[in-house]
């Protein structure tokens, strides 16, 4: 079992290499909370993420240990982005396997680190299992993401620099997906500061760890499907869930779409940008799940900002409309000259901003004669919107909303 020694030994070979990431007082989460919230920023880790530190721990000590024959890991990438920088610093042969669905950025950020990337398997357990025979048929060491003694110390370091900074936390909230974030930070916090609560979350689309957690023992899902993609595992690690039963307080779930309001929230609102696993917390935070004392001092864990494009456009856009800050309709109108012309006026009249439009005349569900107008506005919030529905009806527009 990992203790405050290890962790702290740790810090001392990571702490030339990491950053000491910022740990900031959220005004307006604490406000909207009723809580005093504090956002630890690994999102701004050197590589993204707080995975860093125990890739660099565990290759440390192999190094140490006189092992310079190549490693090999397995990861949906912050773990292997972790790994090739830490390779690359010790200057010996990395192979990773990401699952074939990673992200572009993720891959293309492992590969400028020099490693070298072997795509296979829909998901991380389908990579895990073909990087240890590969590991295996070539004699070299597998660096765990998550069940590996060296690699939780080095992600508990994380907690040493928050209790370094705020001694007084009285809980603090970390995303959960293999777990070796929690088991390392957890074990570093009841060392220091016994009455400080530990909570985890995890993804509604990946729940192994919770099941587990509730259930005293070690239960696999049989597939993921999240958003957040750095904490999407399938199976239960009995290692880290040893941890988890002996420090961590509560487990905690969250949805696709409160992930997604977190991300939008946190970029919108704080100026932060995050992944899926990142937003985890905050995420819980928004949609009370947390359950504390009022005026509490909480310290939430933003993992990683290594979020790619295509994803972040498609939450903001999203969330845009969820938020009734824009409004998709399709209009049917009368296909002559001055129909589309009368819908744009009706439109600027009740101060809509047209952002996209389309115009479609040939589809087979619509009457001859007819046409339909995709429209995508910019509006002010849901009374906006139902003016302009109102305006639409008054003037005999047959439309439908898009959600």
């Amino acid at each position: 079992m990992i203790d405050l020694k290890s962790i702290q030994n740790a810090y001392d070979r990571v702490s030339s290499v990491v950053y000491h990431t910022p740990f900031t007082y959220a005004p307006i989460l604490s406000q909207t909370s009723g809580y005093e919230i504090y956002l630890k920023k690994e999102n701004l880790q050197r590589t993204g993420a707080f995975k860093l530190r125990g890739a660099y721990n565990k290759i440390a000590t192999l190094v140490e240990a006189g092992n310079r024959g190549g490693i090999v890991a397995a990861s949906a990438g912050n773990h292997a982005q972790g790994v090739a920088f830490a390779a690359k610093h010790f200057a010996i042969e990395a192979t990773i396997v990401m699952p074939e669905s990673t992200p572009l950025t993720k891959v293309q950020g492992v590969k400028e680190l020099g490693a070298t990337v072997v795509l296979y398997g829909s998901n991380y357990d389908e990579a895990y299992a073909y990087a240890i025979g590969y590991a295996t048929q070539r004699g070299q060491d597998f660096v765990h993401p998550f069940a590996d003694e060296e690699v939780m110390a080095g992600q508990g370091t994380v907690a040493l620099e928050m209790l370094e900074e705020i001694a007084d936390l009285e809980a603090v909230v970390i995303p959960v997906g293999g777990g070796g974030l929690i088991s390392g930070m957890a074990a570093a916090i009841k060392a220091i500061a016994p009455k400080c609560r530990v909570i985890g979350i995890c993804a509604e689309g990946a729940p192994a760890m919770v099941n587990s957690y509730k259930e005293g023992r070690a239960v696999d899902t049989t597939s993921v499907r999240t958003i957040a993609d750095g904490i999407a595992v399938r199976d239960t690690s009995p290692m880290t869930l040893a941890y988890l039963l002996e420090y961590v307080d509560e487990m905690l779930l969250v949805g696709e779409d409160e992930i997604a309001s977190a991300i939008l929230f946190l970029l919108e609102r704080q100026k932060v940008l995050v992944e899926g696993a990142g937003a985890a917390g905050v995420a819980a935070l928004l949609h009370h799940k947390i359950d504390l004392p009022e005026g509490s001092k909480i310290g939430i864990v933003l993992s990683g900002g290594n979020i790619d494009v295509t994803m972040l456009a498609l939450i903001i856009e999203k969330g845009l409309v969820k938020s009734a800050r824009k409004m998709k309709l399709i209009v049917t109108l009368i296909d002559k000259p001055g129909s589309l012309m009368l819908l744009s006026q009706l439109l600027t009249n009740v101060g809509a901003n047209i952002v996209q439009i389309g115009y479609d005349r040939t589809s087979t569900d619509l009457r001859f004669g007819d046409a339909n107008v995709s429209v995508d506005l910019e509006t002010k919030g849901e009374e906006h919107q139902e003016e302009i529905r109102k305006s639409l009806q008054k003037h005999k527009f047959h439309f439908q909303e898009e959600y």
